[in-house]
C-alpha cells in the first residue's frame, strides 16, 4: 500500500498498479513537466493514458515539454469544497495551452494541462491579475520524496494576442 502524501490537510494517494500517474509524479518531483507523446501519430497528449486519443495506438514515451503557455480559460474558486483550500479562497484553476503541439490535431485543439495559478511561494495569485492570455510557466511544488505538484505562475512576458478576463 503506498503511503498517503498530505498537501492542504489531504492524504493523495497514488495506488502502486497506476504506473501512469506514478511516474508523472516522479518527473514532477525532479521538476520536468512531460506528457505522453504518441509513437504512432506523434501527437502529445495530457492527462496520461495508454491508448492516443486521435489515433489509438498503444505506443507511447515520456516527452518533457517547455512547461510555459498561455492561460487559455481560468475558473475563480470563492467557495472551497475542501477545507484545506479554504485559507486560499478566491483562488484560480486554470486550463494552460503549452506552446507545444499548438492548433494540432486541429485548430481548435492543443496540449492543455489544468492546474492552480499561484505566485511562486504557492499562496494564490490575486484574482485581478488572472487573465486569458497571460502567459505562465510551470513551477512545482514539492510534496514528498517521490511526488511534486505542477502549478503555474504568471510571467513577464507579453501576451501574443489579446488579454481577457471576466467582467466584474
Amino acid at each position: 500500500m503506498p503511503q498517503p502524501v498530505q498537501y492542504r490537510g489531504m492524504a493523495l494517494i497514488v495506488p502502486d498498479n497506476d504506473s501512469e500517474w506514478k511516474e508523472f509524479y516522479a518527473h514532477a518531483r525532479a521538476h520536468r513537466l512531460v506528457v505522453r507523446k504518441c509513437k504512432a501519430c506523434g501527437l502529445m497528449r495530457y492527462p496520461p493514458t495508454h491508448a492516443c486519443p486521435w489515433c489509438m495506438d498503444l505506443g507511447w514515451t515520456w516527452q518533457e515539454v517547455s512547461g510555459r503557455g498561455t492561460i487559455y480559460s481560468y475558473e475563480i474558486v470563492a467557495h472551497a469544497i475542501q477545507p484545506g483550500f479554504k485559507e486560499m479562497t478566491p483562488y484560480a484553476v486554470v486550463l494552460v495551452e503549452l506552446d507545444e503541439q499548438r492548433g494540432q490535431p486541429t485548430p481548435d485543439e492543443a496540449l492543455r494541462v489544468i492546474a492552480n495559478l499561484v505566485k511562486v511561494d504557492f499562496t494564490a495569485e490575486s484574482e485581478a491579475d488572472v487573465a486569458i492570455g497571460k502567459r505562465v510557466r510551470v513551477v512545482f511544488q514539492d510534496l514528498a520524496d517521490h511526488m511534486a505538484l505542477p502549478q503555474f505562475t504568471l510571467t513577464e512576458e507579453p501576451a501574443a494576442g489579446r488579454v481577457w478576463r471576466l467582467p466584474e
